[in-house]
């Protein structure tokens, strides 16, 4: 953090760039739908435990951001959120998580299915290598959901263009994912993600690798997508988690310290610790 940390969160709110929070995560004027809950979730990895009796909430078309000091917990509970830990064997997950009030732990959810239906856009752009038109309706394809031709195209420039990437592509789509500049591939990992129709979408610090040009391009692609779907962002980056978010958890060594509408968190939040890390006195 800066030394003008003090200030951020009155500039951060003040920026034109910023979504109007939608009132207290707990109570707001028109409460929106959820899409998700977490009730009572605990992590351990092995005899360590690494979350506590988290409580979360993912409203429909709203965008939760995740934060806190690095090792609290906030990308070990994303996962959870797709079951991605279970690839993890000294890792366990207790407590209840559901998608449309179902619990996606039940003993008759197919992960695969689930993690169709809850996508993940990870820290560091990931292109498979194939091209980009393949990139994208790899997904489809292997899901069913289009299989070839017109459909199947026409599913490809869809996402691209929710993902503010086919104007840029789309005399080059044959060309290699990875050839796009890093922006562009996580433009594209988003685009991959949103191909398969999800519900939800999780991100890990999507702009952690990016310039500052990217980062605008990813964050208004966020703010238009959350139109269409949830979305989980982990971000270290406050005036990130200010602009583009309407709900934010606070997360210190792995306890869910606030959890409360965007607003509320920047400019007057319940708890001592929430105000010291958003003002840079730890973290």
């Amino acid at each position: 953090m800066t030394e003008d940390s003090d200030a951020m969160v009155s500039l951060t709110m003040e920026d034109d760039a910023a979504p109007a929070a939608a009132g207290s995560a707990a109570d707001t004027d028109a409460a929106p739908r959820m899409r998700m809950r977490a009730r009572d979730v605990n992590v351990f990895y092995a005899d360590k435990q690494a979350l506590f009796d988290v409580d979360i909430d993912l409203a429909l078309n709203k965008v939760t951001a995740l934060i806190g000091p690095s090792g609290c917990g906030k990308s070990t509970f994303l996962r959870c959120l797709n079951r991605m830990n279970d690839i993890i064997d000294i890792c366990r997950v207790t407590g209840s998580i559901t998608l449309d009030d179902r619990d996606i732990y039940g003993r008759d959810i197919d992960v695969v299915q689930l993690r169709a239906r809850v996508g993940m856009v990870f820290q560091k752009p990931n292109p498979f290598p194939k091209s980009i038109y393949e990139n994208v309706a790899y997904g489809p394809r292997i899901h069913g959901l289009a299989r070839k031709g017109r459909e199947l195209d026409e599913v490809v420039e869809q996402s691209l263009r929710r993902a503010g990437l086919f104007d840029e592509v789309s005399d080059r789509l044959q060309q290699p994912g990875t050839s796009l500049s890093g922006g562009q591939q996580q433009r594209l990992c988003i685009a991959r993600a949103i191909a398969i129709s999800p519900e939800v979408i999780l991100m890990d610090e999507p702009c952690s690798a990016l310039d500052p040009i990217a980062t605008a391009k990813v964050e208004e692609l966020i703010d238009e997508l959350r139109q269409h779907y949830t979305i989980a962002i982990v971000t270290h980056n406050m005036q990130q988690a200010a602009r583009v978010s309407q709900f934010t958890a606070f997360f210190h060594l792995g306890e869910l310290v606030e959890f409360e509408a965007t607003e509320q968190i920047f400019t007057n939040p319940h708890d001592q610790r929430t105000q010291d890390y958003i003002t840079g006195r730890f973290g």
